[in-house]
């Protein structure tokens, strides 16, 4: 299978591996306590925005795009902008059950945002160079707006350093026994516009 991979597809597979390092840099980091592990977590998610942005363009310029690189493209933005955001944010210390509700919300939304995508990808308009005129719902990279937001709490302190749990915003009690981080509706909001249809980007 390697062989049939084209120059895009090792640049998509980079986007693939940075997920995966930020999930295990996020788990290292509550196994060691160590926000050390947590940075480099973040780190990686804008590493994957690069191999995103870039293995398009290589796909275009050796014209060799193709079904599996497309598909290939959507499990490693699923793993890179979807699950590892999710992780960071248990991470963070987003652990009520409710939080727990919000992220999985979260998860399935960009599931199902780029599944969208691969379904109806063919029939949307496009250029005279074959390429998606808009978006419909927001790019599941935009995650990495939530992220950012998140390196900037944990690196000023107004996350948890782990011996000392505090979570930006606190946490509100919605029914009893049942809390919630407010800020973690960011991840409620964003889930939302993934799957928006009238919400419709133009496509740079």
């Amino acid at each position: 299978m390697v062989r049939e991979f084209q120059p895009a597809d090792l640049v998509t597979l980079g986007n693939g591996v940075c997920g995966c390092l930020s999930l295990m840099f996020a788990m290292k980091a509550l196994l060691t306590q160590n926000t050390d592990f947590l940075f480099s977590s973040f780190w990686c998610i804008p590493a994957g925005v690069m191999f995103d942005f870039f293995d398009g363009r290589v796909a275009r310029w050796q014209g060799s795009t193709s079904l599996l690189g497309q598909e290939l493209d959507s499990l490693a933005d699923f793993c890179s902008f979807g699950i590892a955001p999710a992780v960071l944010g248990f991470a963070c210390g987003f652990q009520k059950m409710l939080d727990l509700v919000v992220l999985t919300y979260f998860v399935c939304c960009g599931l199902s945002r780029l599944a969208r995508f691969n379904a109806t990808v063919a029939s949307l308009p496009t250029d005279q160079n074959g390429k998606v005129k808009y978006f419909e719902g927001t790019p599941i990279p935009t995650t990495l707006v939530i992220v950012g937001v998140l390196a900037y709490g944990v690196y000023y302190g107004k996350f948890w350093r782990f011996a000392n749990p505090y979570v930006w915003g606190g946490e509100i009690s919605v029914f009893p026994g049942y809390e919630l981080h407010p800020l973690v509706l960011m991840y409620g909001l964003s889930g939302t516009l993934m799957i928006s249809r009238r919400l419709r980007i133009p496509k740079p």
